[in-house]
């Protein structure tokens, strides 16, 4: 017996642009703006070839947690902690206000300029 999905059984659906609320996780938004605070100092790290004890030192957090974060577990460091990060690597981080528009709760977005 056949019990493999076949095409038709399978069903797509739109994704919201945050796989941790697709996937119903708490704290969604948070998490999706620290995979991208997260995405940016790995490519940092990465650009400036430093290893990962060279830049836990740097970041002034230990080397095993830098691991964690890098490879996406970052529940117990901050947003605060992550922007540090960047500052310590060299980036300006600009927190930009405004009105949500017609949306009554308003979200954060990480932009790189």
């Amino acid at each position: 017996m056949n019990t493999k999905p076949q095409a038709h059984d399978i069903s797509i659906e739109q994704g919201s642009g945050n796989p941790y609320a697709d996937l119903g996780l708490p704290e969604a938004e948070d998490m999706r703006v620290k995979a991208e605070l997260a995405r940016q100092i790995a490519q940092i790290i990465k650009g400036r070839h430093l290893t990962q004890q060279g830049a836990a030192e740097l970041l002034g957090m230990t080397q095993p947690k830098l691991s964690e974060m890098l490879r996406g577990r970052f529940r117990g460091i901050s947003q605060t902690k992550m922007i540090e990060c960047l500052n310590r690597l060299g980036r300006d981080v600009n927190i930009v206000v405004c009105k949500a528009g017609r949306r009554t709760v308003g979200h954060t977005q990480v932009m790189v300029a």
